[in-house]
Order: structure tokens, then sequence, then C-alpha cells
């Protein structure tokens, strides 16, 4: 089979279902506040250049009702004022985990992070940005085009096509 640079590899929602299923299961387990794990998706998203995972994520901020505006700002975060200070740490915290310096997490970041929230907000938090990146791993190897599952998941009435 000839394939071009951007040429679909395989569909391992259909291959692997089960598997699917459950990693599905595991990303959507936490109790964490559906704009903070939404910013989280983009966030890592952008950071790992998943196309697939980058266009869902903000078809489904927009359908949730987030503003336009902080969804361009989300590239820019720091720079940016339309972020609480909470959804500020948590797209630190999202960074320091998808881009692992050698280092790991400072001491000073997880004391940070820990301000903002409790012991059971920050392990979901971090689930949550565990689970994005398999995602974004998984749509990167297989080229999952963006848009290719809006129909399954809904996400066509966020009118962006």
């Amino acid at each position: 089979m000839t394939m071009t640079a951007n040429s679909p590899r395989l569909d391992y929602m259909h291959i692997s279902p089960d598997l699917f299923k459950k990693y599905a299961a595991f990303g959507m387990a936490g109790k964490l506040d559906a704009t903070l794990a939404l910013l989280v998706d983009i966030r890592a998203s952008q950071l790992n250049g998943c196309a697939f995972c980058l266009d869902m994520h903000v078809k489904q901020a927009k359908l949730h009702g987030e503003r336009e505006l902080r969804l361009h700002h989300l590239a820019i975060w720091p720079e940016s004022h339309l972020f609480t200070p909470k959804e500020r740490m948590a797209l630190a915290w999202t960074e320091a985990l998808t881009k692992i310096e050698r280092e790991g997490v400072s001491d000073e970041l997880y004391a940070a992070a820990s301000e903002h929230f409790n012991e059971t907000e920050l392990s979901e938090l971090t689930f949550r940005v565990v689970a994005i990146n398999g995602w974004n791993r998984l749509n990167v190897a297989f080229r999952n085009p963006p848009g290719s599952k809006d129909q399954m998941f809904g996400l066509e009435k966020a009118g962006l096509n």
C-alpha cells in the first residue's frame, strides 16, 4: 500500500474496539471540571501536534460553551489574562507532564499545583494529562484525520466544519 505523508494508517478504534472502549472509559473516569478538562486536552494536543485531538476538543469546548477567544489564547496562555489562576496552574501542570524534563516535575511546580488543587483533584488532573497524551500518541501514530469521527462523537453540532 502506497501512503502519502498525511495518509491515515489504520483505524485503531475498529481494529481494537475493546481496548478503545476501555481506554475511553479510563479517559472519562475522573470528576475533573469539564471546562478544565477540555483546556488540558486542547493544550496537550497543541504541544503534541495532534490535529485529530485538537480538532475534536476544540469542537467539544465550543459545544460546552467555551468562548472562542479563550480557545485562541490557549497557545499563549502564560501571556493571556483570560484564564483563572487554577486554570493557569492546570495548564502549567499539563505542559510539565507533556514535555517531561530530564529532572522531572520540579518541587516548586508541585507545591504551586498543591496550592490550587487538593490531592484528589491533582491526582485526577494528572490522570487526565496521562490520558490525553496517550490519545495524542495513538492519533499521531495512525494519522487519524481531523474531523473524521465527528459524526461518531456528535461533533458536527459545533458548526466548525
